[in-house]
């Protein structure tokens, strides 16, 4: 019956663009002459190549047009809603009616009005009655008593979950972030060299390598005031990536008795000890660093 549906949405429907997809994509999941299927906002979603928001407000006007009933009172496998084609529906039951008296007489009022659903057929194809406490029945179809109240209008957006299988809050996809990266709480860890602390576990690091033993408790908070004096203009940057420049820092730094790679701003004006030029002493620091043991032999 899919088929009958189909062409009744191709032939018949005034929906246009996304909305118009919907209602093919759950027509061709109709099952038999009552027209209904169950689907889900995702699987709506993927079918018609648009996002979960396009969707909502695509079901939101085939609701509103009548062509589309959302039935509240059933649910489909995985509680996923339940869609009805009413419309659909009528047209298909006349169409069956003219077959049975073979065109020999007009159909009646009864025939050209939507059927009474029938819900043993319905759980054939996985949909079911919702499970819900008793209540008194509003009354807003009465034509209808073995289905309940169907939704041909809804309410007001916003005002309440319209789709069950839909959280009302938080990303629509569990792969999307909750907001923007840029301003998300990550962004906040950052913080500048100088307000930078040595965590406990950046220490032990130094103190496990030998780096510590090499240096002393002295050499290290002098390699660690230099590092800080060279970092003092670097841009903001998460506690990690500090981490991590002041370990390499400290790996390359000399003990204090050995000549240092590295000295504080503002002090390299000053002539090289013991007469050498400042590529002769860059070369003998350079030829002291290879021979300085790391504390990872």
């Amino acid at each position: 019956m899919s088929s009958d549906a189909r062409e009744w949405v191709w032939e018949h429907s005034s929906s246009r663009g996304t909305a118009r997809l919907v209602l093919l994509s759950i027509a061709d999941r109709v099952a038999d002459e009552q027209c209904i299927a169950w689907a889900s906002l995702a699987s709506l979603a993927e079918r018609a190549n648009a996002s979960r928001s396009t969707v909502r407000e695509a079901l939101d006007r085939l609701l509103d047009s009548g062509e589309l009933e959302q039935l509240d009172d059933f649910q489909g496998p995985q509680r996923s809603t339940v869609y009805r084609l009413p419309l659909a529906a009528e047209a298909v039951a006349e169409a069956m009616t003219q077959q049975e008296t073979d065109g020999a007489s007009a159909p009646t009022d009864d025939a050209s009005a939507s059927p009474a659903l029938r819900i043993s057929a319905l759980r054939r194809y996985g949909i079911r009655p919702r499970e819900v406490p008793d209540a008194p029945t509003t009354g807003r179809n009465p034509a209808r008593p073995e289905t309940g109240p169907s939704r041909r209008k809804p309410a007001p957006r916003r005002t309440e979950i319209r789709h069950s299988d839909v959280p009302g809050t938080g990303p629509q996809n569990r792969s999307e972030p909750k907001v923007n990266r840029r301003y998300s709480s990550s962004s906040a860890a950052v913080t500048s060299a100088s307000e930078w602390q040595v965590d406990p576990a950046t220490h032990a690091w130094a103190q496990q390598q030998g780096h510590l033993a090499r240096l002393g408790e002295d050499g290290l908070r002098a390699a660690d005031a230099k590092w800080r004096a060279h970092r003092a203009d670097f841009k903001p940057r998460p506690a990690g990536a500090w981490a991590a420049d002041w370990r390499s820092w400290i790996a390359r730094e000399h003990a204090p008795d050995r000549p240092n790679l590295y000295a504080l701003p503002g002090k390299g004006g000053s002539g090289p000890a013991g007469g050498m030029t400042r590529a002769e002493a860059h070369t003998a620091a350079l030829l002291a660093a290879i021979d300085e043991p790391t504390g990872t032999e």
